[in-house]
């Protein structure tokens, strides 16, 4: 009997196999189709959006540690958060080491990837039935449209810019973003891989640059990752990146991490020459 293998190639023709033991979980929601996928590899668990991989068991802390904490450790006291997507848990997992933190709004499109990963993925969402979390099984553009100075920190955790996410990608929900913050609130969103998707890259950073003031990039490997190689956008009206660093917070989240330190923090804004290209 020959093996099963999850595969996912992207749009520059090379992708991912990985060896597939049984999928778990599959149901068609409102928005896509969601499957929880077991394999015979060091991944373990995988999440799967359309057939697109959202996160592993094996290297979701590449991804997750880097959305969190390099924009929470830049905030002077973020008690305040929204999570836009982020249905499987890690985002919110990661901010919630975060000792200044009172409240988390997790808005997610899709109810069914947040039960399907409670149920399967509990390492990664466990964290969701906290206290301090409030889940909205909602649409973050309109849930956005009427917020002004509510949070100090807001991480969109999206999809790709396609199906449930492609609303997430435009002037005006970023602008809707921009006043929900805080004074001295600062957004970081996923800003695709550089490696293969760079059209859309370029897309997003000239409407983001049209709405924040202060428009950075930093950039970390994710192994499951289209390319392997990931960027995020860190926007503000008025905070540059690295200008603070939370000594004490930082040295009590960096034992809970498995990338995140100082020293990695403030190398990933240093750039290679394709991608300051690309910006």
């Amino acid at each position: 009997m020959s093996e099963q293998f999850y595969t996912e190639i992207t749009p520059a023709g090379f992708g991912i196999a990985i060896k597939q033991k049984e999928v778990l979980f599959s149901q068609q929601s409102e928005f896509q189709k969601v499957e929880i996928i077991d394999t015979n590899s060091t991944l373990g668990k995988i999440l799967t959006l359309d057939g697109l991989m959202m996160t592993t068991e094996g290297d979701e802390y590449f991804y997750h540690e880097m959305i969190a904490h390099i924009p929470m450790m830049n905030h002077k006291c973020p008690k305040s958060v929204l999570v836009i997507g982020g249905g499987d848990g890690g985002t919110v997992r990661e901010v919630l080491k975060h000792s200044t933190v009172e409240k988390v709004v997790l808005c997610e499109i899709d109810g069914v990837v947040i039960d399907a990963c409670k149920k399967y993925l509990p390492a990664i969402a466990g964290k969701l039935s906290d206290s301090r979390v409030e889940i909205l099984v909602k649409d973050a553009i309109e849930y956005i449209k009427d917020k002004e100075n509510e949070f100090d920190v807001v991480l969109i955790d999206s999809t790709d810019p396609m199906g449930p996410g492609e609303g997430l990608f435009t002037e005006e929900f970023y602008t809707n973003v921009k006043k929900s913050l805080k004074k001295g609130g600062i957004v970081c969103a996923q800003s695709e891989s550089p490696v293969v998707n760079k059209e859309e890259i370029k897309k997003m950073y000239n409407l983001l640059k049209k709405v924040f003031p202060i428009t950075s990039t930093f950039t970390s490997p994710i192994p499951t990752y289209p390319g392997g190689y990931w960027a995020w956008a860190f926007c503000s009206i008025n905070v540059e990146p690295l200008s603070y660093i939370d000594e004490k917070r930082c040295e009590e989240i960096t034992k809970t991490c498995k990338i995140y330190n100082k020293e990695y923090h403030s190398a990933r804004f240093a750039l290679p020459n394709f991608l300051k290209e690309i910006l």
